[in-house]
């Protein structure tokens, strides 16, 4: 079983994320399940989506605390805010971005500066990629998502190959977004200058 918690601020793609995810899964043969959005998705807010897959059947697509083995993270706090649901030892693939949440933009609270260490100290991997550079490179900055992808895709064996990977995002994306999408994911793929911590 691999259970992925997708985690971003709504407006930053993460339903298409995990449909990606699903799809590629689904392609594999897996039994998937995908949750639904849960968040403000289209108010900035927070949004967690939940994507579970394996060769036997899913009873469920909700991740408990502690269940996750990836956390794929949009924005720094809101890796900060779902570390609870990595599994000890599990990995996080966080963008290096950061969306300042409404108590920060009105001057109630700061930013926390230690995102990084937070998810660190609960005994997960952390790999920090700038995932907003990615997409910039590619030529679109709303392909942060896609690009998370391919650093999942290059940095986790899920018995998933990059050509399966390279098919379900020609199935998935509409035509006219392919090309750049596509452009993001190699990218992503073949991005080694991240930081570990």
């Amino acid at each position: 079983m691999t259970s992925i918690l997708i985690a971003g601020v709504g407006g930053q793609g993460t339903l298409l994320a995990s449909r990606i995810l699903g799809n590629v899964a689904l392609k594999k043969g897996f039994d998937v399940k995908v949750s639904e959005v849960h968040g403000m998705s289209q108010r900035g807010g927070s949004v967690l989506t939940y994507v579970r897959f394996s060769e036997t059947e899913v009873f469920s697509p909700i991740i408990d605390e502690g269940g996750a083995d990836i956390l794929l993270a949009f924005e720094e706090l809101e890796a900060a805010r779902a570390v609870n649901y990595l599994k000890k030892g599990g990995l996080a693939i966080v963008s290096a971005q950061r969306i300042n949440p409404l108590p920060v933009t009105t001057g109630v609270a700061e930013y926390p500066e230690n995102s990084l260490e937070i998810i660190r100290s609960k005994s997960a991997e952390v790999v920090s990629v700038d995932a907003l550079g990615i997409a910039k490179e590619a030529g679109n900055v709303k392909t942060v998502n896609v690009a998370l992808i391919g650093v999942l895709a290059s940095s986790v064996d899920v018995g998933i190959t990059k050509e399966e990977w390279l098919d379900t995002l020609t199935e998935t994306i509409p035509e006219r977004l392919l090309e750049v999408n596509l452009k993001a994911f190699e990218l992503g793929y073949d991005h080694k200058n991240y930081k570990k911590l």
